[in-house]
């Protein structure tokens, strides 16, 4: 199957409350996808950790879903994560993505229980089966508690025609240069650790999935060009200004960064719904002064 040209910023949605957090705010949900999108991002990606799609109902992932690939409109790619504990309801996610115009899916093997390898492969066959877009296979050990091999991987990608890419977050570069290798540079891979971008280009990396160009969209595309460039000079400058705010982002978490930080830039989104907790306020004073700093 041929893929998109999925490649560069791949900024990540936050999915945004009502104030008190019963309902999903399109309005906001609406500018903040057109912030990124005339920011310059190569694409944009709904519904994964940043956009909670973990903690929506069914009605409330589809209300996400549904509009946020209106309101792209093919103006970049979208990937929509349709990762769900059961191979069933992450079916019914691709299909419902794919009919309403995305470009990719991202599968994440989440389960309540450890899967083991042959899970894990016919969970992705079987929504392989179900839809004719590419999926973008994302290995994420922090919050799925699977942990795929580079063998696993291409296993996988051997198998299941529509698995054609692999956002890869363990934060091991050897894991990117692994498949870099194995593959022969035949199989696209994205980097899914900010403090990894600049070693994940260097390494091969189409692209960089994440979540601040919500914050700092310039800085992170600028980043992009150098490397396109082989300004390696420059690629180190730009990126080391802006890896105090990369690695705050991802101890923070990231609705909890992302939404505070879009707070100080005048879009309010509402706060992460629980169990996870808005930021503190010693992280909203930091976070003002790493973005002061970058300004």
């Amino acid at each position: 199957m041929s893929s998109p040209s999925i490649h560069g910023i791949i900024g990540y949605t936050i999915t945004p409350f009502s104030t008190d957090g019963q309902r999903i705010d399109l309005d906001a949900l609406g500018l903040s996808i057109d912030r990124l999108i005339d920011s310059g991002v190569h694409a944009i990606a709904p519904l994964g950790s940043t956009g909670e799609g973990a903690y929506l109902s069914d009605a409330e992932w589809d209300e996400v879903a549904a509009y946020s690939l209106q309101k792209v409109g093919k103006r970049v790619p979208t990937i929509v994560s349709v990762s769900d504990l059961t191979t069933a309801k992450a079916v019914r996610r691709a299909q419902f993505a794919e009919a309403h115009g995305a470009d990719v899916v991202m599968v994440l093997p989440a389960s309540y229980w450890k899967l083991s390898e042959a899970e894990i492969l016919a969970h992705y066959a079987a929504i392989g089966d179900s839809i004719g877009v590419p999926i973008m296979l994302y290995n994420n050990p922090a919050t799925s508690g699977t942990d795929m091999s580079v063998d696993l991987i291409l296993r996988i990608v051997d198998s299941v025609d529509n698995v054609t890419m692999v956002k890869e977050s363990t934060g091991d570069i050897q894991r990117m240069h692994q498949l870099h290798r194995r593959s022969e540079g035949q199989v696209p891979f994205y980097n899914g650790c900010n403090p990894l971008a600049l070693e994940a280009f260097a390494a091969g990396a189409q692209g960089w999935c994440t979540a601040a160009p919500n914050l700092i969209a310039q800085l992170n595309l600028d980043l992009y060009e150098a490397v396109l460039a082989n300004d390696l000079e420059k690629a180190r400058e730009l990126f080391y200004r802006q890896l105090p705010l990369l690695d705050f982002i991802l101890k923070g978490g990231l609705p909890a960064t992302i939404k505070a930080g879009l707070r100080l830039t005048g879009l309010e989104s509402g706060d992460p719904r629980l169990p996870v907790f808005p930021l503190g306020e010693p992280g909203r004073v930091q976070l003002q002064e790493l973005l002061t700093l970058l300004r």
